[in-house]
């Protein structure tokens, strides 16, 4: 193995181990400070994740409106390595915008634990391990409840659709505001939410949103596991009226599969005391219970998806002339610079997956002889070609500029949207792209993202050297949901960013993602065999 490679090896930590088990934390506040006087806060959870001393977010939950006490639906899973010390941090803020971004919200406080803390019991399979911590901001305390559960190995999901017909009315001044809520029965009897619905205004026979939750999340995995349902009338004061409630099992759930309809009487356990004619306080009707099937990754893999792998290459003048020793760009004999590394670490990877080993390059940002115009260099090899190619390249060509990266995505975009219109489909396109500093087409860049995250398709750019990256940060989505200049929102999230400087030692984080982001909705495309599409 050569240097390079040795170098890419280390640079990845090839020898950690495999994944125990998954974990599923949720998370819930106790007396969350009213800090304007006129509104209660908004509050969400963002869970971030310690990896070489650099803090990533993994997932956040749901903004709670009005609440100083908010229960989240939202659910965050986690592999859990046991001989490993995890770090996990909770940030609580206070969400007041419309498009839930970080950036104009009020920091609350935070508190860091070990997965292990949390999850201590679960090498003895114990089902819950509720811990509770003090979260110190200004003068007052929070409390934060974490959960812990290990999963079971059903990951499949399940889609309801509920509504509901003739609630009672809990407003004087106009009809009530219902939203459902979802509890699973524990074998402790304690309870852990489930969903939320939203709240259907001025209605007493409203229809709710189709939603999706695991069956792990749901019953874990047990069919006759009690849940209890809950409706409520929204108040904007966060003390919500009990409309009733009702007990029911995923088993009985499974009769409204194949276009049946299961309902309930909605209960208040008052009502049906004090009054003598009482019957109900509404029906909850189950629509539609339609099974998901989820794979995984491998399961794509085995049966015969390919991945697709293209690198660019920054060739821009900020990199510095490559015959200097400062440059991001010189070749030294002995020591591989940071794009290499970051090529070959990425690259060898996703190369096992690929049959032909074959790989587009680009080169953007140079120019090239005879005529010296800004053009984009293409080649075609295998990891070690794209290697010799970079290496041979720099001596012949002119760094230059502009920080273009629109059209690359582009071009791979345009591959990714012929092979999803094939009959077979059974590609998945990466896009690697190593630059080092502020993009010039931000507005084109944001667009082609929005477009591409409609295809079989990932981007993972690794920032090199010491620019400001921050501009890559909210392509990644890290702080709300990216839009094109026209407001269009991604479809799903496509985007890894690297700083190479904070992961060199640990640059599979770039690749994190990458099996989510190629199964997420994709629930029934798995190829069982060669010939079965892949769609996003």
């Amino acid at each position: 193995m050569s240097n390079i490679y040795e170098s890419a090896a280390n640079t990845l930590g090839l020898f950690s181990s495999p994944c125990l088990t998954k974990v599923e934390l949720r998370v819930a506040c106790k007396g969350i400070s009213d800090r304007d006087a006129l509104s209660k806060p908004d509050p969400c959870v963002v869970l971030k994740m310690q990896s070489h001393g650099q803090w990533f977010e993994v997932d956040r939950t749901e903004v709670i409106r009005s609440s100083i006490n908010p229960v989240f639906s939202k659910v965050f899973t986690v592999d859990f390595y046991f001989e490993e010390m995890q770090r996990l941090r909770f940030e609580l803020h206070d969400i007041s915008s419309s498009h839930n971004g970080l950036k104009e919200a009020d920091f609350l406080g935070a508190m860091e634990c070990t997965l292990g803390q949390v999850g201590c019991s679960l090498t003895e399979m114990c089902s819950s391990v509720p811990l509770a911590f003090l979260c110190r901001f200004i003068c007052v305390a929070l409390q934060l409840q974490v959960t812990a559960e290990e999963l079971s190995g059903n990951h499949d999901y399940v889609e309801l659709s509920f509504s509901a017909r003739k609630l009672d009315d809990k407003d004087f001044f106009s009809k009530s505001d219902p939203f459902l809520e979802i509890f699973r029965i524990n074998d402790d009897s304690s309870s852990s939410l489930v969903h939320r619905t939203e709240t259907v205004m001025n209605n007493l026979n409203p229809i709710w949103k189709t939603f999706k939750v695991s069956l792990n999340t749901l019953c874990s995995g047990d069919n006759d596991r009690e849940l209890k349902c809950i409706v409520w009338d929204w108040d904007s004061n966060g003390k919500h009226d009990f409309i009733g409630e009702f007990q029911t099992t995923f088993k009985e759930m499974r009769g409204a599969m194949d276009g049946r309809q299961v309902q309930w009487e909605c209960i208040n356990p008052k009502y049906q005391v004090k009054k003598k004619n009482y019957r109900n306080s509404g029906i909850v009707i189950l629509n539609q219970c339609k099974i998901i099937k989820m794979h995984s990754f491998l399961d794509y893999i085995m049966g015969g998806c390919q991945i697709q792998f293209t690198v660019a290459i920054d060739f821009t003048a900020s990199n510095g002339d490559p015959r200097n020793s400062c440059s991001l760009h010189y070749i030294h004999p002995y020591q591989p610079n940071e794009y290499l590394k970051a090529l070959v670490a990425v690259g060898e990877i996703c190369q096992d997956y690929d049959s032909d080993k074959m790989f587009p390059a680009f080169g953007f940002g140079a120019q090239i002889p005879p005529d010296f115009k800004v053009q984009v260099l293409h080649l075609q090899h295998c990891i070690q070609g794209v290697v010799d190619a970079y290496q041979n390249c720099l001596p012949k060509i002119q760094l230059y500029g502009p920080t273009n990266i629109a059209p690359i995505i582009q071009k791979v975009a345009s591959s990714a949207s012929e092979e999803m219109h094939t009959k077979e489909a059974m590609e998945y396109f990466i896009l690697l792209i190593l630059t080092d500093g502020v993009i010039t087409d931000m507005a084109d860049t944001r667009e082609a993202i929005v477009h591409a995250s409609h295809l079989p398709m990932s981007v993972i750019i690794v920032g090199i050297g010491n620019a400001d990256f921050s501009d890559m940060q909210m392509l990644d989505g890290d702080d709300g949901i990216l839009r094109s200049p026209k407001g269009e929102p991604v479809l799903r999230d496509i985007v890894q960013f690297v700083p190479f400087r904070n992961f060199k030692h640990h640059m599979n984080c770039a690749l994190r993602r990458l099996p989510t982001q190629t199964v997420t909705e994709t629930p029934d495309s798995v190829p069982a065999k060669k010939g079965t599409n892949i769609s996003v």
